[in-house]
């Protein structure tokens, strides 16, 4: 069985007890991480693609490692103004083990348990919503803005005298 897995802004095909170099993970050595966006799961038989992702699937896998790649050199040159700089860059990563791939919507306990305080926070929003509400005082009138003084008329041109 086969899966491939979007993490790090890249995919993978993973198989069971693959061992993958991905970007980094904030967990120790030794941790269990869940992989829950799973964009297509098969076998030699049939494939499940997902619209974007299969629901209910997760890939378990394990921490192996914290790690850093090579380094790339970042050189930086304009021509004919003596303007030169050099860089380097090391990638943060994390080695992991694939460890199990769950297609049938095997979910974590602590969702479960997670479900039910979600439910009693909805009850006690439920009971603060049905406090009375107090009726807005109506607002008076606002006076209407004082009406513009008219304009005067241009003065009118006297015919010129001969």
């Amino acid at each position: 069985m086969f899966a491939v897995i979007k993490t790090g802004g890249k995919q993978y095909k993973v198989r069971k007890d693959d061992v993958l170099v991905v970007e980094k993970i904030n967990l120790e050595a030794g941790a269990s991480v869940d992989f829950d966006s799973v964009l297509m799961i098969g076998d030699d038989e049939k494939a499940t693609i997902g619209a974007p992702v299969v629901d209910g699937a997760m890939v378990k896998a394990d921490v192996v490692e914290q790690t850093r790649g090579d380094k790339v050199v970042i050189f930086k040159k304009k021509r004919r103004k003596n303007h030169r700089r050099k860089n380097g860059h090391r990638q943060d990563l994390t080695v992991i083990k694939i460890t199990d791939i769950l297609a049938d919507g095997a979910k974590k306990p602590a969702e479960k348990a997670a479900a039910p305080k979600a439910k009693a926070a909805d009850a006690d929003t439920a009971e603060k919503k049905e406090a009375p509400k107090k009726k807005a005082a109506p607002k008076a009138k606002a006076e209407p803005k004082a009406k513009a003084a008219p304009k005067k008329a241009a003065p009118k041109k006297k015919a010129a005298e001969e």
